[in-house]
């Protein structure tokens, strides 16, 4: 029987059940075993990590167990360029496209609003997500563990948070999303870039106490829509301005 024993670090425990965090442990693996396949049998997709060390060398997912191994498993070092270490993919993760599942709607709207690019519709499919993802190089953000584990899918996150808000933060964190964000850049509604009107053409379309109010408007023009600095964009600042470190809203 092949036994080898594991350590997770960081965020890859929360996958873990209590007894097996952060530590090292111990445990049985099926025969011709490869690093992804216990990686993921003991719960941790995939397309979480970022890093693995088997016996103190970067090795890949491909890599075959053998009794006596030590594996330790590493999640994505966004702030840290660790290319020389790594085997499990080419680069660290650095394209900040998204598709999010059908239960991160709000949190797809937070990511355009913070200038990303996210593909969201609640129709998608788990195989549909994967493929786009895979075709289009985009990160793919889920609550479900079984969707990220899926082999064409490289790079992915498991999203721990319930509330949009709470999720953005998250995903600000882990990911070091503020240097790379460009706050109201995209349309909330078909993720299409915007990009300011002269006010003489926008207010026109607009009831006279918004034309008169405002003088700077944003205009989509995949789907005709204009945004202006009102109560809403007020809120959103709101919710942005703690997570981009300083970086100028406008």
């Amino acid at each position: 029987m092949v036994r080898a024993t594991f350590r997770f670090y960081e965020e890859l425990n929360d996958f873990l059940p209590a007894e097996r965090r952060r530590q090292a442990f111990t445990c049985a693996c099926a025969r011709a075993a490869t690093v992804k396949h216990m990686i993921e049998a003991l719960g941790v997709p995939h397309t979480e990590v970022e890093l693995v060390l088997l016996n103190g060398e970067s090795v890949g997912f491909d890599r075959v167990i053998l009794d006596g191994d030590r594996v330790a498993v590493y999640p994505k070092f966004e702030t840290l360029d660790i290319s020389p270490l790594l085997k499990v993919r080419v680069h660290p993760l650095r394209v900040l496209r998204f598709i999010a599942d059908a239960h991160l709607g709000g949190l797809a709207s937070l990511l355009r609003m913070s200038g990303f690019d996210t593909l969201y519709d609640n129709a998608f499919e788990d195989g549909q997500i994967a493929e786009i993802a895979a075709h289009e190089g985009r990160v793919v953000l889920t609550r479900d563990r079984e969707l990220l584990k899926r082999r064409i899918i490289t790079h992915g996150c498991y999203v721990h948070a319930l509330k949009p808000a709470q999720q953005l933060r998250e995903l600000f964190e882990r990911l070091d999303l503020a240097r790379s964000a460009k706050p109201f850049s995209l349309c909330l509604h078909c993720n299409r870039p915007l990009r300011e009107i002269d006010p003489e053409l926008a207010r026109p379309r607009l009831p006279p106490r918004i034309g008169a109010l405002y003088s700077r408007f944003l205009f989509c023009d995949a789907c005709d829509r204009l945004y202006w600095e009102g109560s809403h964009w007020r809120s959103m600042c709101a919710l942005l301005a703690p997570l981009l470190n300083g970086k100028d809203l406008h």
